[in-house]
């Protein structure tokens, strides 16, 4: 039986693989299942909410409904963040399958493994973001 590696072992060993072989199997399989993971989560964090909602009975006092419907506009408002997240999870998984994942969308450089650690859904490298983030301020769009 194989043991699981801990996620601090597991991010040195793919940081360590030699630049030549970047994205390689092992780097690909360890951002696979984090991605995993993190849709298994959010999916999970969904289902609570909706068990939660659903066993709230309506309550009478307006001031208490006034106060559920504030906590739902809030917890709506998570979910529809973790909902964009989870089709950028998705896509990430896609560009695992075809080979592109860990690639810069828009130089073609490597987006780097502390990048993909701290945001593995990450599309760009941070030089090629922070470009676009620039232009988004710049342009207002």
């Amino acid at each position: 039986m194989k043991k699981k590696q801990s996620n601090s072992s597991a991010e040195t060993t793919i940081g360590a693989v030699p630049p030549g072989e970047y994205m390689c199997a092992a780097q690909l399989e360890f951002f696979r299942l984090r991605l995993e993971d993190e849709r298994r989560q959010l999916l999970e964090n969904a289902q609570g909410t909706l068990v939660h909602m659903q066993g709230i009975v309506s309550e009478s006092d307006s001031n208490d409904r006034a106060s559920m419907e504030e906590e739902f506009t809030l917890e709506f408002r998570v979910r529809d963040r973790e909902r964009k997240l989870l089709r950028k999870i998705a896509e990430a998984l896609s560009r695992i399958e075809n080979g592109t994942y860990g690639w810069c969308e828009e130089t073609g450089e490597p987006i780097g493994i502390p990048r993909l650690l701290a945001r593995p859904v990450a599309t760009m490298c941070i030089e090629a973001q922070e470009r676009h983030e620039r232009h988004e301020r710049t342009n207002g769009s």
